[in-house]
């Protein structure tokens, strides 16, 4: 029931689909029905290039400083697909890094790149002429200040070149350039295989980089255990305390900053982690060298239909976008700087080569091992390149690492690390977070791994918030949030899979049964779906030119459009379709959790404009108490502590609570139910900007309730035959939303629990019955989808109250008519850098 489940968005069905997309969206009492994930980063990206890497910007245009520090929080809500909300609780922390100014290059357009210009890096060109002199002598400068005699240069063909020189006569080939976009030449096969490569000294002492010779090839084994002397091959160690000797006066070169402006070529990685993960992409467009490619010379479009073959990797990790996706959350293209990166790392503005190699390579990394704390010693020995540019990669490496652990993409989840896992800077801020809810603990998890001082101060005596689970039925029922609505990326996923938690996937079988026990013939249902979204899409088309003043409710527009199309057409349904129709926005009143006349008709479905949890549904068969537990482990938490008041008006916050204990902090996040807000439970001193309360007020807290029931005996299987829900048709527009659709709670076992949602209009007619008159109503229902057999009372049940309870009172919020997704945007804004949002809004970079 927490707003921070993951799946298709508040009000946000994937229209057009069956079930799975609608009615499976469980959210259950409040499991909104999307994490909303956030709207910083999340271009909805069209086809994919396979140009070499650029530079891409974000829509989201207020994205307009770089943050110092941030904390990610996985669970909160937000609005697409970057991470769900970052956090920043420290302000000007970081050591302030100087950056080489670089040289503006002359635009060009990029072809295939989405018409972005960009400063762009020379063209890269062949060292030699096209058609050089035979017998010519040159002589080749590498970076590192090698000089390399080449003579004899030919050219055999736009793909072959010919050298003969200090290493006997060697081939420049399509095996080492040909599988990348640049063109051939004797420099790219210099740094690609003749350069010797460098390695440290992994002696915590000493830590020094040395030259290897030639015939050593440098190995991720290697350099995890390379020390100084250490005999190789036919290299001979040359004394007990090599460490003694000095390093190589060109590394220190190699470490200042206006270095690797200098660097003619790019580095590009071997053997690099991302490079299962980035097979439909040009090698050298993501940082990684052509040279051992599997796939060389392919056309282009059929290296972009190339699937990511990644052994042992969980399918539901999926960091980076393939060639022709676009709109998955927490999904990084691999060719392209986003703009939070540019803003982090300018230096890289005019050639990302470097940067995107260390990124991919961090993200591949974590994904193929996230049950573990993720480290530069753990990357550094997978960063394979010849020549001294390996050592500026590692030492840039260490910055790539922090700014995606802070940005949320890697190190997060449940770990409880040793080490913190940011540097010192970080460790002297004090933060409270209120709330024990999902985002709140997920937010004092990630800050306490970054090495803050935490403290989590909550109202009630239990954590989790809206996410309570139940097992007085003999099996797990979430009261609240117990269904993972899209999994790709989704956090929860992640968390589970470094539990070793597993998913019930949920299929998308959905017998829909009507009064007196028949089926609906599966062809009316299809029919139905098609008119319902097409309606919805003629509201689309007409929200295009509207304003907020011009807004009308979602329920009239839809009734409108329904009776135009009717008039029109001269269509008319039966009895039956009518009602199978109602079954449909009862689905979307699900989703939006209100009533739909109170929906926004221009924005209820605002989050499906940026990018989603996709994949499957799943149900959390053990509970989203699990992962919750886990989260909160280690934490200092402070129970019974309803908060009255936040004084941020000096230098430090002061909260009060109900109880008179009293907390200072340097930061303060807020993770309270909108309802709370609306409610002034907490006040605020100064008061709330106006714009800040002003957003608040447009949204509204929704409501949807839960029942559910254990038999003595599965009575339901004959029937449904193993499917993990089915639907009921409403018998008429006023009992629309009531018991809808029922969850099976162990379909493949023999627990015999159900669970059914009341939604819309249906809330009024509930309201004030005990529980045992909800259960009767519901029994009524039961008794007549299964007419044919007999019914048996129920042995146990429950029925929830959640908008009767004191520190929640709403499921999850939707759009109000009139107001606009913008207002999460807005609520989450921070307050003098003191006083920041999370939970049922979602959170955007700021400094």
């Amino acid at each position: 029931m927490e707003p921070d489940c993951g799946g298709t968005g508040s009000c946000g069905r994937s229209r057009g689909k069956k079930r799975p997309a609608s009615v499976v969206t469980d959210n259950s009492a409040g499991e909104n029905h999307s994490v909303r994930s956030s709207r910083q980063g999340a271009n909805i990206r069209g086809k994919r290039s396979n140009s070499t890497p650029t530079v891409q910007g974000s829509v989201r245009s207020q994205i307009t400083e770089r943050f110092q520090i941030s904390s990610y929080v996985i669970l909160t809500r937000s609005h697409c697909g970057r991470p769900n909300y970052i956090i920043p609780l420290l302000r000007n922390s970081r050591p302030k890094e100087k950056r080489r100014t670089q040289k503006k290059k002359k635009n060009r357009q990029r072809s295939g790149s989405g018409g972005v210009r960009r400063q762009a890096a020379p063209p890269r060109t062949p060292c030699v002429s096209p058609v050089p002199q035979k017998g010519a002598q040159k002589t080749a400068i590498h970076r590192d200040g090698t000089t390399y005699p080449v003579e004899n240069t030919s050219v055999t063909n736009a793909l072959t070149i010919t050298t003969e020189g200090e290493f006997g006569k060697e081939q420049i080939s399509s095996a080492h350039v040909g599988n990348g976009k640049s063109e051939p030449s004797v420099k790219a096969f210099m740094s690609d295989q003749q350069l010797p490569y460098w390695v440290q000294c992994t002696k915590p002492d000493c830590g020094k980089w040395r030259q290897l010779t030639k015939e050593i090839q440098l190995t991720p084994s290697l350099a995890l255990a390379y020390c100084c002397g250490m005999k190789l091959s036919n290299v001979k160690s040359e004394g007990p305390d090599q460490c003694s000797q000095p390093e190589d006066l060109r590394v220190a070169g190699v470490l200042d900053s206006w270095w690797s402006s200098m660097l003619i070529l790019p580095p590009l990685l071997k053997e690099s982690p991302a490079s299962p993960f980035l097979s439909a992409y040009y090698p050298d467009c993501v940082g990684m060298s052509p040279s051992g490619s599997a796939h060389s010379n392919l056309h282009p479009e059929q290296r972009r239909t190339i699937q990511p073959q990644v052994s042992s990797l969980n399918p539901y990790f999926q960091p980076f976008y393939q060639p022709s996706e676009c709109g998955k959350a927490l999904c990084v293209r691999p060719d392209m700087m986003e703009l939070d990166e540019l803003y982090e790392f300018p230096e890289f503005s005019r050639d990302p080569t470097m940067y995107l190699a260390l990124r991919n390579l961090v993200l591949a990394a974590w994904h193929r091992d996230c049950k573990e704390p993720l480290t530069v010693q753990k990357c550094a020995p997978h960063v394979i390149v010849r020549g001294l540019v390996r050592v500026r990669c590692v030492q840039e490496l260490d910055k790539v690492l922090h700014f995606m652990t802070r940005k949320g993409l890697v190190n997060t989840g449940i770990l409880q690390t040793n080490q913190p896992l940011l540097p010192e800077p970080y460790h002297n801020k004090k933060v409270l977070v209120i709330g024990a809810g999902a985002s709140g603990l997920a937010a004092a998890r990630q800050l306490k791994n970054f090495g803050l001082q935490v403290v989590v101060v909550e109202a009630r005596e239990r954590i989790g918030g809206r996410v309570w689970d139940d097992t007085s039925l003999g099996v797990t029922v979430g009261r609240g949030a117990q269904i993972v609505n899209g999994c790709v990326n989704n956090p929860i996923a992640l968390m589970c899979e470094q539990l070793g938690v597993k998913m019930h996937k949920l299929s998308e079988r959905c017998e829909i049964l009507q009064d007196r026990g028949q089926s609906t013939d599966p062809a009316v249902d299809k029919r139905m779906d098609f008119h319902f979204n097409a309606i919805l899409d003629v509201v689309s088309e007409w929200r295009k030119d509207k304003t907020q003043n011009q807004d009308v409710p979602l329920g009239e527009k839809i009734q409108e459009v329904y009776k135009t199309f009717l008039q029109e057409s001269g269509l008319r349904f039966s009895e039956l379709e009518e009602k199978v129709l109602q079954f449909h926005l009862s689905n979307l009143e699900y989703a939006c959790a209100s009533p739909l006349d109170q929906v926004s008709a221009r924005s209820w479905d605002h989050n499906e404009f940026f990018a989603q949890f996709t994949g499957d549904h799943t149900l959390l068969t053990q509970g989203y108490s699990t992962p919750l537990h886990h989260l909160a482990q280690g934490l200092d938490i402070h129970f019974n502590r309803p908060v009255e008041a936040i004084d941020y008006s000096g230098n430090v916050v002061k909260v009060t609570t109900s109880n008179g204990t009293r907390y200072t902090a340097h930061k303060v996040l807020v993770t309270v139910p909108l309802a709370l807000l609306q409610n002034n439970t907490i006040q605020f001193n100064p008061p709330l900007p106006d714009r800040k309360l002003k957003a608040v007020h447009s949204l509204g807290a929704g409501v949807i309730e839960k029942i559910a029931l254990q038999f003595p005996h599965r009575f339901w299987d004959a029937k449904i035959q193993g499917a993990d829900y089915f639907g009921h048709v409403p018998p008429s527009p006023e009992k629309r939303g009531l018991f809808s659709v029922f969850y099976d709670m162990t379909p493949q076992g023999d627990q015999c629990v159900l669970m059914s949602v009341i939604t819309g209009q249906a809330l009024t007619m509930i309201r004030d019955l005990q529980d045992a008159q909800v259960v009767n109503l519901c029994m009524t229902v039961l008794r007549e989808l299964f007419k044919e057999q007999e019914v048996p009372d129920p042995v146990k049940y429950f029925v929830t109250h959640w908008s009767q309870d004191t520190w929640s009172r709403m499921t999850y919020s939707f759009v109000k008519t009139g107001g606009s997704g913008e207002a999460y945007d807005v609520i989450a804004e921070d307050v003098q850098g003191k006083v920041f949002f999370a939970g049922e809004v979602r959170w955007s970079y700021l400094d």
